[in-house]
């Protein structure tokens, strides 16, 4: 200790680099007992390098990055002419720090030119997923991406598109539904990714809401280890993002998801079976809590897992969107679920499973006015939206992206009657049948009805009803509506829906019976149909194809099976919709698997269906 003037005085004041050194060491000192060593390590390196000191301390280099994992692969979604999602997951194990990734977009599989580049956190919060929306692409361009950890480790290559600008001259897509993985293998979208398709819609029930109680949907033969993670009936958001997970694990999944983007929407069981905006069938208060809170739940784990772009971040219940295929089609993703329906008639518990509520609403009062005209499956804002979007589109074709069938689905009465007491009189449905199909038969080829034939066939005294007021048959009003304003817009009108489990192709008519449009319906990827309630030889009567032996292919898709605006159903097979559309044109191809049950498969094609563009709407189909 020095002394100035008689008094004893710091050595940091009378040596200016001691006083640094002293500075330092208190720092130091306080960053070792408040913070982690790794940080006090990174500091002292930083204070060495600022000038002289007698004291060096020795410069420890930092340790070096912990690899994560890719575990779920990558994805891509919701191209448009400049622009597409990317997707991925990455999480180091037995850890919760953040994930610091690079992602790269180039326009060869080599990564020799890199069109586009950046980088982005995997976080706890967003369940260790990561998206990014890269812009500046050029339109129905190829491009590949990969992301890339700090320690170097790197994901799986993808591949992607943007959608095409202006004149296009064909445009190839993958259509799929209701994939319950423990119901059995994902065989449709290993299809897929090997067909000629460039892009993948998805209509809903990408994943399914069921534990794996075997009392559960799709818990009766479950094949491999196939079994449902959790085993309860996902409530939680860590539920829905194991659930997501789960999903995401199966290879066949995550191969179409690297081959080409997608674009979906959600159906029900994203959320829970027959979900309606106040509630859901598998959905009890009493144990699982509040509606809402499950819904925004389910949504979020959702605009985590999927590439798709959100389109209102303050409202994840909204993911209706458009999207232009050039001059080809425009394609419009709607949302018939959660953001605006109304509580399904037959959720009501009516001994007569609600269709007493539905012939109530359906029949126009003294005013004429029908009092179901308020029912909604969507929305009046998504409604305004979707007939103003058609309106403005300059493309040939106006797609619906649809969770649910459009189509009017009227069994005769007489049908369902005898369904009905098939408990008391087993023959008796397929004597129903059996009339009614020979008395459209008989029309058909011109020969004289009996009155019996006669009241099979008249409205009046057999009229139709729909067998699942859960589609678009139980919102006839609103439906109605939105096909009046196609019409009013001289459109050519293709829905493409799901839901059903079973495959097939529909007019589009009004309630008068006027044709406005087309449905293409795919079966779907892995969960039952009609066969797993028995009903899988009901095909050929519904879409009048038994009656090929006595009227030849006049009968193929005439009308005149049980219902009528089907012309082709399949209603025993699994599998997807390719679809083919072009400015004069548009085909599907049934694609079905051989099996869902075994861990091998082959694809074949079970029917073609071409619609051609006339100026006046559609011709009719030609059946391949």
């Amino acid at each position: 200790m020095f002394k100035k003037n008689g008094t004893a005085v710091p050595p940091f004041l009378t040596d200016p680099r001691e006083a640094i050194n002293s500075r330092r060491r208190d720092f130091l000192d306080f960053l070792v007992k408040s913070s982690s060593s790794a940080v006090a390590l990174a500091v002292t390196g930083s204070l060495a390098a600022c000038g002289g000191t007698d004291e060096p301390v020795a410069s420890v280099p930092p340790a070096p990055p912990v690899p994560s994992v890719f575990a779920f692969g990558v994805a891509s979604g919701d191209p448009l002419a400049d622009r597409v999602m990317l997707w991925t997951h990455a999480k180091i194990p037995a850890s919760a720090a953040d994930v610091s990734l690079t992602w790269q977009v180039a326009s060869d599989a080599a990564f020799a030119s890199i069109v586009r580049s950046g980088s982005l956190l995997a976080t706890e919060a967003s369940s260790f997923t990561a998206k990014v929306d890269v812009t500046g692409l050029t339109p129905g361009a190829t491009y590949f991406y990969r992301f890339r950890d700090a320690a170097g480790v790197v994901s799986a290559v993808g591949t992607t598109r943007t959608l095409p600008a202006g004149t296009a001259t064909a445009v190839k897509f993958a259509v799929f539904s209701c994939a319950l993985y423990s119901e059995g293998y994902f065989h449709a979208y290993d299809a897929a990714a090997k067909s000629e398709a460039q892009y993948a819609i998805h209509l809903g029930d990408y994943i399914y809401e069921y534990g794996s109680d075997p009392g559960k949907f799709g818990n009766a033969s479950i094949p491999g280890n196939r079994i449902a993670s959790p085993a309860n009936d996902i409530v939680t958001l860590n539920d829905y993002r194991t659930r997501h997970a789960l999903y995401k694990s199966d290879l066949s999944l995550q191969a179409l998801h690297a081959r080409m983007p997608w674009i979906t929407v959600w159906d029900d069981h994203e959320f829970a079976n027959n979900a309606y905006v106040g509630g859901a069938e598998n959905h009890n208060p009493a144990t699982q809590g509040d509606w809402t809170t499950r819904k925004q739940i389910a949504a979020k784990a959702y605009h985590e897992w999927m590439p798709i772009r959100t389109p209102d971040a303050a409202n994840l219940l909204k993911i209706y969107r458009r999207f232009d295929f050039g001059s080809v089609f425009t394609l419009h993703m709607v949302d018939t679920r959660i953001e605006g329906r109304d509580r399904q008639y037959d959720n009501f518990g009516d001994a007569d499973g609600g269709t007493g509520r539905y012939l109530a609403g359906l029949s126009p009062n003294a005013a004429g006015v029908r009092p179901d005209a308020s029912r909604r499956m969507m929305s009046a804002e998504q409604q305004t939206w979707l007939t103003s979007c058609m309106n403005a589109s300059q493309a040939t074709w106006q797609i619906v992206g649809n969770q649910d069938i459009m189509a009017r689905m009227w069994f005769p009465a007489s049908v369902l009657q005898a369904q009905a007491a098939a408990a008391t009189n087993p023959t008796g449905v397929s004597s129903a049948i059996s009339a009614f199909l020979t008395a459209k038969a008989t029309r058909a080829a011109g020969q004289p009805l009996s009155p019996a034939q006669s009241a099979l066939l008249n409205p009046a005294t057999n009229p139709g009803i729909p067998y699942n007021l859960d589609s678009w048959d139980g919102y006839p009003s609103q439906r109605e509506a939105i096909l009046q304003s196609v019409k009013a817009q001289g459109r050519r009108l293709v829905t493409l829906s799901g839901d059903s489990h079973n495959g097939w192709f529909t007019a589009l008519t009004s309630l008068a019976g006027e044709k406005i449009g087309v449905e293409f319906a795919g079966t779907s990827v892995s969960a039952p149909g009609f066969e797993s309630a028995g009903l899988g030889a009901l095909a050929s009567s519904i879409d009048g194809s038994v009656l090929v032996p006595q009227l030849g292919n006049a009968a193929i898709g005439a009308g005149l099976g049980l219902i009528d605006d089907v012309a082709y159903c399949d209603t025993v097979r699994r599998g997807y919709l390719l679809m083919t559309a072009t400015p004069a044109s548009i085909k599907g191809e049934y694609v079905f698997v051989s099996s869902v049950k075994q861990p091998t498969y082959t694809a074949s094609v079970g029917r073609t269906i071409t619609v051609a563009a006339t100026a006046s709407g559609t011709a009719a189909p030609v059946f391949g």
